[in-house]
């Protein structure tokens, strides 16, 4: 395992931090971090999360464990050979056609989607993803928008949460400042 670059978050929206780092696994790629914060409902949260991809990026499983006020987190996310998504063990159905894997509670994943998808400036990519909603328990797909605008400079739109910005992105692939949303801390 070779660690390739770290990062380190403040959330803009509510209370909270989290911190990452990109490790090299032999022929594959692995996040793992851990994110605290205020839940929208006034919670406190803490999620220990890792996702590990292949040599192209392709996301092949997930992991997210911790607590959301008093209730324990414990998923396993995998992609299996057909294409198919499970959370839990359980298939979630209609996710065949998602490639990445998105923990909807940490910026930490939108590297994996920019790695894969090594956009040159003004490419443009509609990527759907297996969108884990840790407050619903459940996996979903979640269509998403990148176009990148410049080395650093990426237009991202999220229909279903009517979101649209321009992310502001490192060398490494990680987002440093996702508006309204975080912001990386020095």
């Amino acid at each position: 395992m070779q660690i390739v670059a770290t990062m380190f978050w403040r959330r803009l929206d509510l209370p909270g931090h989290d911190a990452c780092r990109l490790e090299k696994h032999g022929n594959g790629w692995q996040l793992d971090g851990a994110a605290v914060f205020r839940n929208e409902d006034g919670r406190p949260v803490r999620l220990d999360y890792r996702v590990h991809c292949d040599s192209a990026w392709h996301a092949q499983w997930g992991r997210v464990r911790g607590w959301i006020g008093s209730a324990a987190i414990d998923f396993a996310i995998a992609r299996r050979s057909n294409g198919e998504w499970s959370l839990n063990d359980q298939v979630a159905p209609g996710l065949a056609h998602c490639t990445d894997l998105d923990l909807g509670f940490t910026p930490a994943t939108n590297l994996l989607q920019l790695r894969r998808l090594n956009l040159k400036t003004g490419e443009s990519a509609q990527v759907p993803v297996a969108w884990v909603d840790v407050d619903g328990d459940s996996l979903t797909p979640l269509a998403q928008t990148y176009e990148r605008r410049s080395d650093t400079d990426y237009w991202y739109q999220s229909p279903h949460f009517d979101y649209a910005a321009m992310l502001i992105v490192t060398p490494e692939g990680f987002v440093s400042r996702y508006p309204d949303l975080w912001q990386a801390e020095e």
